[in-house]
């Protein structure tokens, strides 16, 4: 799965969040939002992490951040984050502005991992990103490191389950493997039906020769 975690939140009060995978995620991705400018500072960050980078977009006092794998590019994660931003708005209106910490999660935590599926497993997913356009903000977001960007003295560690990659991996290959079966099956089925006419020809030609002629005159007497 190329997106792995997500947030929402209003400055560092966490409103919603899901891990895809078991991950200390959550506990960096809240020293992020912490070292993030003024709230009323729109903002698109990215901070890399070993082979992963929180992709952060903040609008209106509302932050969404996402840990994704580094092989997911710029345009998906920013294309999920700007998804997830419009949903919560539509969801939950003025009443984000005085939620607290976690009362949307029950509800809206499976918004976040059917989007989070959908952003990095369908094919869809990619297209859809190029439709919106990466908007220029996007294209030039500058990927920071992120132990420079929390100014701690040792290596931030992050932690992850490698097995959500691995499922990532397996509904990917589960998707190529019926497509690559569907194709055998057609390619099959077209060379039956190309074997089938070469062999009336062929049984066709014998009874004409044997019967004399073409439409086998001394067969049908």
């Amino acid at each position: 799965m190329a997106i792995l975690y997500a947030l929402v939140a209003r400055g560092s009060v966490v409103l919603s969040e899901f891990s895809a995978t078991s991950t200390n995620a959550s506990s960096i991705a809240k020293q992020i939002l912490e070292k993030l400018p003024g709230k009323d500072v729109d903002s698109h960050v990215s901070y890399s992490q070993d082979r992963y980078v929180f992709h952060v977009k903040r609008t209106d006092g509302l932050t969404v951040l996402c840990m994704a794998d580094e092989t997911a590019g710029r345009s998906i994660p920013f294309a999920f984050l700007e998804e997830i931003h419009q949903r919560f708005v539509r969801t939950y209106g003025r009443a984000i502005h005085s939620a607290q910490a976690y009362s949307m999660n029950d509800e809206f935590s499976r918004v976040l991992s059917q989007q989070m599926e959908y952003y990095s497993n369908d094919p869809n997913a990619d297209r859809v990103s190029r439709i919106k356009g990466e908007m220029t903000q996007v294209r030039n977001v500058m990927i920071e490191n992120i132990d420079k960007v929390l100014d701690r003295g040792e290596r931030l560690e992050l932690l992850v389950d490698k097995t959500a990659n691995m499922q990532g991996n397996t509904f990917r290959f589960r998707k190529q493997a019926r497509r690559f079966r569907t194709v055998m099956w057609w390619r099959n089925v077209k060379l039956t039906i190309a074997l089938i006419l070469v062999l009336s020809v062929v049984v066709y030609i014998a009874m004409a020769f044997v019967c004399h002629g073409p439409s086998l005159p001394s067969c049908f007497k």
